[in-house]
């Protein structure tokens, strides 16, 4: 573990640096912050950033496009959790790749699943020009940016402030057109529907920038934008001046503690050994509050663990596979396996969650449901589709935490990526697919591994299971998925109780009806 996380840190370490050294002090010899360094200066001090898709696009474009050149992620301003959008100059002046949309998508999700404020910290030349059929088309192309601002602007009523600290150009510019609130900084700031080049190409007339769509010109003469700042601290301080005038947030309570067993030693938990058993305990017990934990029905369904405690102070439903084999009634039960009667468990539990309104906190380490006409006898579909359907259809916050395996439907059953809970994160052990690479090797091969039982396999099939067994191993990287968008983020296990705890508090912060994605579109 210890050295999956010096792996991740310093890969993260590079892609905190953007564009690298000498595009961050031109940014500076321009009398810019830089994107990192804005949301810095706007967050309460000591109060942390949950980044989102920090990984995201980390291994293409030949490393040219860290975090996509945006910043999303998740702190608190006055108090209040809130969701910044910073794009990232360093970074092909902001330009838009294809995944800076989806990231801009996410963290707009996720102001409006928790009714958060949301601010747009914007310095962008726009859409990548090169890769423009990736991000201008389709459903959830550039366009869903501002599907979205008008959705919160208009039925949400989630406060969107936009800061332009830079140029913001051509569709960019509905971006911050459509927040709430509009702040330029005095000639540093551009926003138009073109540049003075296009302008020139399109019409003739020849114009600078300022006049066309500088600070002055919008704030005094188009009237398009509301405040102008002096500069980037002087913009910084207008935007938290602006959440100090929002009403009151949620009240938090106080911690009632710290967990019972010392989350410095959370490293050792899980065995170096994936396939190995370990003590789910030794994970809970270092993450939440060691008052009022009582596990639900302890001897019945061991595999898998349900259980009510504390993170921080919230109560919570806690839903986690253990491992290893164990016994159920006298009969033997693998762990990590979801077992009709688990299921049920599971069910159940949700269920009771939902009326209670108490949100529900997955840690995910499952290989999938258990097969054979036994388990289809005692109807394991049905079972199954029971404890899907309860967590689908529950509305209390759901956060994940992949902790190992997140194999087959069990994944889709512990409220995988796809059923929508509020956050996803991932730990550095974290191996989502469909199947282990063993497993794959047997599905793909049987008929020729039995043929030549016994034998040297032929050196054309041997080749092929080994690429089948790379490319699994290379699928199941806790960093591919978050390449991918596949979790919100891979977090250090240290910091488990700190992201679980800040992405607990955003989640509760609404006093309306919790909200979809999905169904704020109808």
């Amino acid at each position: 573990m210890r050295h999956l996380v010096e792996q991740l840190q310093k890969l993260e370490g590079r892609i905190r640096d953007g564009g690298g050294p000498a595009r961050i002090e031109k940014q500076h010899r321009a009398g810019k912050m830089t994107a990192r360094e804005r949301v810095a200066a706007l967050l309460d001090e000591g109060a942390g950033f949950l980044e989102v898709g920090l990984l995201i696009a980390y291994d293409r474009y030949d490393g040219q496009a860290p975090a996509a050149g945006v910043v999303t992620g998740l702190g608190k301003i006055e108090g209040r959790p809130a969701v910044i959008v910073a794009n990232d100059a360093t970074v092909k002046a902001g330009a838009w790749w294809p995944e800076t949309i989806t990231k801009i998508l996410r963290a707009q999700e996720i102001a409006m699943r928790n009714r958060l404020p949301i601010v747009y910290l914007v310095d962008s030349a726009g859409v990548n020009l090169p890769y423009q059929d990736g991000i201008f088309p389709g459903q959830y192309g550039a366009g869903r940016i501002f599907y979205y601002n008008s959705l919160m602007r208009r039925r949400l009523r989630i406060p969107q402030i936009a800061a332009v600290m830079g140029p913001c150009i051509a569709g960019g510019a509905y971006l911050p057109a459509l927040s709430d609130v509009i702040l330029m900084v005095e000639g540093v700031s551009f926003m138009g529907l073109g540049g003075p080049n296009l302008v020139k190409g399109a019409t003739g007339q020849v114009i600078e920038s300022e006049p066309l769509g500088g600070a002055r010109m919008h704030t005094a003469i188009s009237g398009v934008a509301h405040y102008m700042a002096k500069d980037d601290a002087d913009c910084l301080a207008r935007i938290r001046q602006r959440f100090r005038q929002l009403p009151e947030p949620a009240p938090v309570p106080a911690a009632t503690g710290d967990p019972l067993r010392a989350i410095a030693e959370i490293y050792g938990a899980l065995p170096a050994d994936h396939r190995l058993p370990y003590d789910i305990e030794e994970v809970i017990f270092r993450i939440f509050d060691a008052g009022d934990y009582v596990e639900f029905q302890p001897e019945y369904a061991p595999e898998m663990l349900c259980a009510n405690a504390r993170l921080s102070g919230h109560p919570v439903s806690i839903i986690a596979n253990r491992r290893g084999f164990l016994k159920a009634d006298g009969r033997p039960r693998i762990g990590g396996i979801v077992y009709t009667e688990s299921a049920r468990k599971v069910a159940y539990f949700v269920e009771t969650a939902e009326r209670l309104g108490t949100p529900l906190i997955y840690l995910q380490d499952v290989s999938g449901f258990m097969v054979g006409p036994d388990a289809e006898r005692e109807g394991i579909i049905r079972a199954g589709a029971e404890m899907v359907e309860t967590m689908s259809c529950a509305t209390v916050p759901k956060l994940v935490l992949t902790l190992n395996h997140a194999s087959g439907a069990g994944y889709y059953a512990m409220a995988g990526q796809g059923f929508d809970p509020n956050f996803t994160f991932n730990w550095p052990t974290a191996r989502i697919g469909v199947m282990e690479g063993e497993s794959a090797v047997v599905a793909l091969f049987a008929a020729e591994l039995e043929k030549y039982k016994g034998q040297p396999l032929p050196p054309e099939l041997q080749q092929s299971i080994d690429k089948t067994r790379a490319d699994y191993e290379r699928w199941l990287d806790a960093r591919y998925a978050a390449a991918r968008g596949h979790c919100d983020a891979v977090i250090d296990p240290l910091d488990s109780r700190k992201v679980l705890t800040l992405a607990l508090e955003a989640c509760q912060q609404t006093h309306g009806p919790r909200v979809l994605p999905e169904e704020v579109t109808l």
